[in-house]
């Protein structure tokens, strides 16, 4: 009963979030000083084609019915039409929103795989240079800003060793000669549905370098909480029992100490993609990466608003549904955090 209580008190917060959010974005798209009624009647407009704009889009109408209108059509995925290039945003969506979701999650993945396991061996070694080799890098992966590494890791792999493409979702032998037939947007799933291995190649070789910068600051974060929390419970009874039986290092490491460490990094998951899902943006300017951050940026520099207000809905979502996974989850794991 009480897990039911929390999972329904964690979906309501949820939802206030949600409607804030929209508030917000609405109160945002009255202040911010452009007319939007100029935008959309297309450039060099007269005054006529402006005034014809406004009363299409409804802008004289009082402050209530345009919110009601606007919080109805976020609440319907309706988010109507670019102003700069009159496509549908939904649209523009279905095909750039793959593309970030694809490196957000690779690159969580990959900063749990690098964080949580050095973490570990961080503890194990306390005060040992594997400790300090392991706090030095995630001192190193948090401090150093994404764009530099960006470059770092660009530099090395693809101008110096040349095994890793510089930039792009796909090399332009695939996207131009035999293209991916799109199925759910995401190409690594899209090349294994066609059971095309060198599609699935390209892709992932593609997705290496943008997902590694995307993680370094996450995986720093992820190392020194697993870290401080491994050695916690390392010293707690059942690990000293589980030594004095002579169980392996390794048993007592990843079998009895990571499972009770695991709250922190359920947490670093969810800030993880929400790190992943909101700094991708420089990222995708840097590799060139067809996603919501290129899109959202040329939305931004044009003050095309719906693109914006639209974008921002989408994480937005995004960011609550996982963290609502996040926090179900924690609660199943360790019972006390719903009783808390």
């Amino acid at each position: 009963m009480e897990l039911l209580r929390y999972i329904l008190r964690r979906t309501f917060l949820s939802a206030f979030v949600l409607v804030g959010v929209t508030f917000l974005v609405f109160v945002v798209a009255q202040v911010v000083p452009s007319d939007p009624a100029a935008l959309y009647a297309g450039p060099r407009p007269t005054a006529e084609q402006i005034e014809k704009a406004r009363q299409e889009l409804n802008l004289d109408a009082p402050l209530p019915a345009r919110f009601a209108t606007f919080a109805g059509a976020m609440a319907s995925a309706d988010f109507g039409i670019s102003y700069k290039s009159r496509r549908l945003i939904s649209d523009d969506l279905r095909a750039y929103l793959p593309a970030t979701l694809e490196l957000a999650i690779f690159s969580t993945g990959l900063a749990l795989l690098i964080g949580i396991p050095f973490g570990v061996i961080a503890a194990a070694r306390q005060g040992g240079w594997a400790d300090r080799f392991c706090s030095f890098g995630s001192i190193a992966a948090v401090a150093m800003p994404t764009f530099f590494l960006a470059m770092i890791l660009q530099l090395i792999f693809a101008q110096w060793l040349g095994i890793l493409p510089l930039s792009g979702r796909l090399s332009r032998e695939i996207a131009i000669s035999t293209p991916l037939p799109m199925v759910t947007g995401f190409n690594l799933i899209d090349a294994l549905i066609a059971g095309r291995l060198d599609a699935f190649g390209d892709a992932m070789t593609h997705l290496i370098l943008p997902a590694l910068t995307l993680a370094s600051y996450p995986a720093g974060v992820a190392m020194r909480l697993t870290r401080s929390a491994m050695i916690e419970i390392l010293e707690r009874r059942h690990i000293v029992a589980a030594r004095a039986l002579g169980l392996s290092e390794p048993r007592i490491l990843f079998g009895h100490a990571l499972p009770n460490a695991m709250g922190p990094a359920l947490t670093v998951i969810g800030l993880s993609f929400a790190y992943a899902l909101t700094g991708a943006v420089l990222i995708e300017i840097i590799f060139a990466w067809p996603g919501l951050g290129r899109y959202v940026s040329e939305a931004i520099l044009a003050k095309d608003f719906p693109v914006i207000a639209a974008v921002t809905m989408v994480v937005t979502i995004c960011y609550v549904m996982m963290n609502l996974l996040i926090d179900i989850t924690q609660a199943l794991v360790d019972p006390r955090v719903a009783l808390s």
